[in-house]
C-alpha cells in the first residue's frame, strides 16, 4: 500500500504543477478588469513558472538517485508558491478580501521556510555534507523552525512581524526581522557547508545560486510586496541545480547500474543454469533457482559430479547484500567445489573451506552452507550444515522438516567443527533446500511466510511432478502470500528427487 501511494504521489505532484499553470492562464479572463493589468507580468511569470516546474518535474519523475524525492518536493513547493501569488493578486483587488490576503501572505512565508529547509536537505544529501557543523545544524533546525512557525502564526492573533491593513497594503511591524532568523541562519550555514564540501566547483556554484539569485532579485525590486519574481529566480536556480548536480549524479548512477548489470550477468554465469542438469543420468531429477533481491545477491546454489557415483549439492547464503556479498559468494562457491573434488565427508570439506576463508576474511563476512553428497548407486545422502536453514525431506510420501545438527557459519570462527548426517533415500524420495528468503518472505502486514507454510506449499503440490514444477509451485505460494510487498531478501531453492539406479520408469 505504501509503495502504491509513493508511486501515485509522484504523478500527483505533476498534476499539481500543471494545474497551477492552468489556474494562472485562466486569470486572463479577468484582464478586462483594469485593476488586474499591473499584475500581468507577474501573472505571466506564475503561469510560465508553473509549466516549467511541470516540465522539470516530468523530466525526472522516473529517475532514481540521491535526493531525487527532495528535489521533486522543492519543485512542487515552488509551484505552490506561484499558486499562492495568484491568490494574493485576487485578494489585493478587493478590500473585503484583506483577511484572505493575510492568509496567502502567511502561507507564502511558510513556503519560504519549507523551501530553504528542503534545499538544505537536498544539498546535504547530494553534496555529502560531513562534520561537526552538519551535526550542529541538524540539531538546531527543529528549534529554529518551531520558533519561526510560532512567530508567523502569532500574527493571526496580534501583528508581531506583519499585517495587511484595511486597504490591502502590506505593513511590516517592529519585529519583522524575527521571521527571517531561520532563513538567514540556515542560508549562512548551508553556504559555509557548500563551500567546504568536497564536491566539484561547478556543483558548489549551482547550489549557491539558490541562495544568491533570490537575494539579487530582492535587491533589484527592493523587497516590493506581491512580486512574483522571487520564485522565478528560485526556479531558475532549481533548473541550474538539476542540470549540474542531479544530471551529474544521474550519470554516475547510470554508470553504476551498468556495472551492476554486468555483475548480475557474471554472477548468473557462475551458477549452473542448464536443465536438466545431467541429461544422461536417469537416477535423479534436480532443479535449482535464484532470484536476487537486488541486482546482485549473496545466495548461491551449486551441484556437480565429484566422480561417476557421487553427486555434490550446495545451497548457501552470504551475509549482506549487493556486490560485496556477490564477490564473497563467488569465492565461497569455488572453494566448496574445489575442496569437494579433493574428496572427504561433507563435514571435512566444510572444515577445510572454513579454515581457508578465515585466513583471508578481512571483511569479516560469513556464509551459511548446506552441503550434501549423494552416493548415486545406493541412495546414501551424507550432509553437513554450517548454520543454514533446516532441509525439508520427503521420505515417506510427505514433506517434513529434517532438524540436522548445525555447525557455525563458514567464516565466523577459524576452528569451527561440523557434523555429518546420513540419510538413505529410496526411489521417489526427495529433498528441498532453500535460503531464508523463502521462509522470511514478508507480506504488507510484516507477517513471515514461514517454514510451516513452505512445508504446506510442498505437500499441496500434486505427486509425480518434476522438481522444476516443485520450485515453481513454492515460488507461486510465496508470491501469493506476499502479494505486492517488495522482496527484501534473495530467494534461492534447490529440489532433488532420487529414482535409484534403474531410473524413474523402473
Amino acid at each position: 500500500m505504501i509503495e502504491k501511494l509513493k508511486g501515485k504521489g509522484k504523478y500527483l505532484g505533476l498534476i499539481f504543477t500543471v494545474a497551477v499553470g492552468l489556474v494562472a492562464i485562466n486569470i486572463t479572463w479577468l484582464l478586462n478588469d483594469p485593476t488586474m493589468l499591473p499584475f500581468l507580468f507577474d501573472i505571466g511569470i506564475d503561469a510560465m513558472g508553473a509549466f516549467i516546474c511541470a516540465a522539470l518535474y516530468y523530466g525526472y519523475i522516473k529517475q532514481k538517485g540521491e535526493g531525487v524525492e527532495i528535489f521533486r518536493g522543492l519543485n512542487v513547493l515552488v509551484s505552490a508558491a506561484f499558486l499562492v501569488n495568484e491568490m494574493m493578486y485576487f485578494s489585493l483587488q478587493d478590500t473585503n478580501l484583506t483577511t484572505w490576503c493575510f492568509i496567502f501572505c502567511l502561507i507564502s512565508k511558510m513556503i519560504d521556510l519549507a523551501l530553504i529547509l528542503m534545499f538544505y536537505l537536498y544539498v546535504k544529501k547530494t553534496l555529502g555534507f560531513k562534520g561537526k557543523l552538519v551535526r550542529m545544524t541538524d540539531k538546531i533546525i527543529p528549534f529554529l523552525l518551531a520558533f519561526e512557525c510560532v512567530v508567523l502564526l502569532s500574527n493571526i492573533f496580534y501583528p508581531i512581524t506583519f499585517t495587511i491593513d484595511s486597504t490591502g497594503m502590506y505593513q511590516s511591524m517592529t519585529f519583522s526581522w524575527a521571521e527571517d532568523i531561520f532563513l538567514v541562519v540556515l542560508s549562512v550555514l548551508s553556504t559555509i557547508m557548500i563551500i567546504k564540501c568536497e564536491s566539484p566547483k561547478e556543483q558548489k556554484i549551482a547550489a549557491l545560486l539558490f541562495i544568491i539569485l533570490p537575494l539579487l532579485e530582492y535587491a533589484m525590486l527592493m523587497g516590493t510586496f506581491g512580486q512574483a519574481g522571487q520564485y522565478g529566480f528560485v526556479l531558475m536556480s532549481l533548473i541550474i541545480m538539476y542540470c549540474i548536480i542531479f544530471n551529474d549524479k544521474s550519470s554516475k548512477l547510470a554508470a553504476t547500474e551498468t556495472e551492476l548489470n554486468l555483475a548480475t550477468d557474471i554472477q548468473a554465469s557462475m551458477l549452473p543454469s542448464i536443465f536438466p542438469a545431467f541429461p544422461s543420468r536417469k537416477e535423479f531429477d534436480l532443479h535449482a533457482s535464484m532470484d536476487p533481491a537486488k541486482e546482485v545477491g549473496g545466495d548461491f546454489y551449486d551441484f556437480f559430479m565429484i566422480d561417476d557415483d557421487h553427486l555434490g549439492m550446495v545451497i548457501a547464503d552470504v551475509s549482506g547484500k549487493g556486490v560485496p556479498a556477490a564477490l564473497f559468494m563467488m569465492s565461497s562457491k569455488i572453494l566448496i567445489a574445489d575442496h569437494a573434488s579433493m574428496g572427504g565427508l561433507p563435514s571435512e570439506i566444510l572444515s577445510r573451506v572454513n579454515k581457508q576463508i578465515n585466513e583471508t576474511n578481512k571483511a569479516n563476512m560469513f556464509v551459511t552452507v548446506w552441503l550434501g553428497i549423494l552416493e548415486i548407486s545406493t541412495g546414501k545422502l551424507t550432509t553437513a550444515n554450517a548454520g543454514h536453514e533446516f532441509p525439508i525431506i520427503n521420505v515417506n510420501g510427505k514433506y517434513e522438516l529434517l532438524k540436522d545438527k548445525h555447525g557455525i557459519a563458514i567464516g565466523a570462527l577459524p576452528k569451527a567443527k561440523y557434523k555429518d548426517h546420513e540419510l538413505m533415500l529410496k526411489k521417489g524420495d526427495s529433498v528441498f533446500v532453500y535460503t531464508d528468503g523463502v521462509a522470511e518472505a514478508t507480506d504488507s502486514k510484516n507477517e513471515l511466510f514461514g517454514t510451516e507454510r513452505t512445508i504446506e506449499a510442498l505437500n499441496a503440490l500434486p505427486p509425480g511432478i518434476s522438481q522444476k514444477e516443485v520450485l515453481e509451485g513454492v515460488r507461486a505460494a510465496v508470491d501469493a502470500f506476499v502479494k505486492e510487498a517488495p522482496q527484501f531478501d534473495d530467494l534461492t531453492m534447490l529440489g532433488f528427487k532420487y529414482y535409484g539406479p534403474g531410473g524413474k520408469d523402473e
